[in-house]
């Protein structure tokens, strides 16, 4: 094991440009007063140890590697720990890129609702309307999918049920978007449209055909215009249906269901997502992506008040359009989204003002004690050192279990 060092630097910080004429102050938040109230508290400063020993074990849990990148209102905290490639062993730093896995929905929820703004798309209309027939119900609208309420199938349950054949099936596969919604209507509707939270790629890969069915030009176009050379995002890509991840860059190692030799998975398509997780990036590129979203600059303030409109995932989880929220044992609400994909697990918060933003990366997935170690950043990034007592804090640990990945969201892989 090769472990990384921790740096702290103050930075000017890049110049975000707002892409739109409209007035681009952040939302206020939507959902009860009492985050409202929260998301006007300090900040505790960020806990470094405690950042190191949550990336120490989960290498000791399985991962090759793990890394934290804080950004703290100029401040930067870096750690890493462990092997970016475990052939050559080099050692896993914060510059490296990776496969940002869900993080990418909300890239696409971002430029669907700039299409809002500009008149082109209506949240509340059927998907029908702006392509004909492609659902099997005429209900389900734009807001549905952006929130996981539509109903529609996830085609990676099926896709993923046997971990390594299955990406081993795909690896190298390019797929349509219709290949993939037919896959999804293989089944029937999960639940009548808008009746429920029911988490499914399927909804983002219908984003991925609104973007092109409606400004005529690709998703990977359309994320470098909208948002990848505006923020200056320079690790930042979607390569689709290209294999390999460009630059320095994190090795993705994928352990077998039944044990055995981990799967290097770096090089893939990823057509079997897309639009839903095909994404490459960096921690200092999402760390700039999420903290412009949230502080206003990626679209106007009436379409980030809807992303903020919440679904209860469970006591301390919401979704929005393309956006996560998870409440922390401090009583601070942060806002992003996880991403996992072969070999891959990232958390990519920012705060309410988008002031503080942490993207946190272990390089392995199908390892939901990896997956749930690596959500604890979230608590020493935000909360600190640990107030509570032992006894609170494991409560708020146990609260925060992550039994479920991305892929695959109805397959427990414990």
């Amino acid at each position: 094991m090769v472990s990384g060092t921790v740096g702290m630097s103050t930075a000017l910080g890049a110049v975000l440009v707002s892409l739109l004429a409209v007035p681009a102050q952040a939302a206020a938040p939507t959902g009860t007063g009492r985050e409202a109230s929260l998301a006007a508290e300090e900040l505790a400063a960020p806990d470094d140890a405690g950042l190191r020993e949550v990336l120490l074990t989960a290498l000791a849990q399985g991962a090759p590697g793990a890394m934290v990148r804080v950004d703290d209102n100029g401040t930067v905290h870096r750690l890493s720990e462990g092997d970016a490639d475990r052939v050559t062993g080099r050692a896993l730093t914060t510059s490296d890129r990776f496969r940002v896995g869900s993080v990418s929905k909300t890239f696409t929820a971002v430029v669907l609702l700039q299409l809002v703004d500009e008149g082109k798309l209506a949240l509340d209309a059927s998907v029908n309307s702006y392509l004909p027939g492609l659902l099997p119900d005429d209900r389900i609208t734009v807001r549905h999918l952006l929130s996981h309420r539509s109903g529609l199938y996830d085609y990676t349950n099926d896709m993923f049920a046997q971990t390594v054949p299955g990406f081993e099936a795909v690896r190298n596969k390019v797929f349509s978007y219709q290949d993939l919604v037919d896959l999804s209507l293989e089944k029937p509707l999960t639940n009548a449209p808008g009746a429920a939270y029911s988490y499914s790629n399927t909804n983002f890969v219908v984003g991925g055909m609104l973007i092109e069915k409606l400004t005529g030009q690709s998703v990977s176009t359309q994320y470098q215009q909208r948002i990848i050379t505006p923020l200056k995002l320079t690790s930042t890509s979607y390569v689709h249906p290209d294999t390999a991840i460009a630059g320095r860059h994190a090795n993705g190692y994928l352990p077998p269901d039944e044990g055995g030799a981990l799967v290097d998975s770096t090089e893939q398509t990823l057509s079997w997502a897309q639009s839903a997780g095909a994404i490459i990036s960096s921690t200092r590129d999402l760390n700039t992506f999420f903290s412009a979203l949230l502080g206003g600059e990626l679209m106007s303030a009436a379409q980030l008040a809807q992303m903020q409109q919440w679904t209860p995932v469970n006591s301390t989880q919401g979704y929005g359009l393309g956006l996560r929220r998870r409440d922390l044992s401090c009583g601070v609400s942060v806002y992003g989204h996880t991403g996992t994909v072969q070999g891959y697990y990232t958390y990519a918060f920012t705060s309410k003002d988008g002031k503080r933003s942490v993207t946190a990366l272990a390089n392995t997935s199908n390892n939901s004690t990896v997956l749930t170690t690596m959500s604890r950043t979230l608590e020493s990034a935000f909360c600190g050192k640990p107030q509570t007592t032992a006894a609170a804090r494991s409560t708020a640990t146990a609260a925060q279990v992550e039994r479920y990945e991305d892929i695959a969201p109805n397959i427990a892989r414990d």
